[in-house]
């Protein structure tokens, strides 16, 4: 059941990850967004494409660095896809985001839990840099579980969004509510997930003193 649920998460974070380059690549900037959020996409074009493809590769690149396989047998890999993962995708992609949460759709609500999570989602990649420079790999790895949490908001946001739009709630009504519900269940699995990570891998711990 563990390994299902794995997978799944993979699969949904590779199809997001994909939809957004397509959507965001192939189709003019707000087509396929509700009608409400287009113009606010429209005026803030640079920032949003920042966002989505940083967002994008963050959100692609993450289920590796948790590869059991990949940290054994290549490391360098795993260093190299790490620092790509933070620089080039959570660090623009969180400062984007916590600009675009201050013209969210959806009013406070929407500009505090947007600009909470973008703040968490550097905060988290910061400490679990810090952590690996000063080999500490069970905090590095703590920290990466719960900043790839908060990654997967992009998963879990368009999640709710189905089941509200299934449900025929209007989307004025149930957006702003998004802003939090797409990272704050994330977070509680995160630190439940984060208590089991007790001891690192020798073969990790031995390659770590030469990062």
């Amino acid at each position: 059941m563990r390994k299902i649920t794995l997978y799944a998460s993979y699969v949904l974070a590779m199809g997001v990850a994909l939809y957004a380059v397509v959507a965001y690549g192939l189709f003019p900037l707000g087509d396929l967004v509700h009608p409400l959020m287009k113009k606010v996409f429209q005026q803030h074009a640079a920032v949003i494409y920042i966002h989505v493809f940083c967002s994008a590769l963050a959100l692609a690149l993450g289920p590796l660095q948790f590869s059991g396989w990949l940290r054994q047998n290549h490391i360098r890999i795993h260093r190299w896809l790490g620092r790509v993962y933070l620089t080039i995708g959570v660090l623009p992609g969180s400062i984007s985001g916590l600009y675009i949460a201050q013209c969210a759709f959806g009013g406070w609500l929407s500009h505090s839990g947007f600009s909470l999570l973008a703040c968490a989602w550097m905060f988290t990649g910061v400490m679990a840099y810090l952590a690996i420079r000063r080999k500490d790999i069970v905090r590095h790895q703590q920290w990466m579980i719960g900043n790839y949490a908060l990654t997967f908001a992009a998963v879990t946001l368009r999640i709710y969004l189905g089941l509200f739009m299934a449900a025929e709630v209007r989307f004025e009504v149930f957006y702003a509510w998004l802003a939090w519900l797409c990272w704050l269940p994330n977070v509680l699995v995160a630190l439940w997930l984060a208590r089991k990570v007790t001891t690192p891998n020798n073969h990790i711990c031995m390659q770590a003193q030469s990062v």
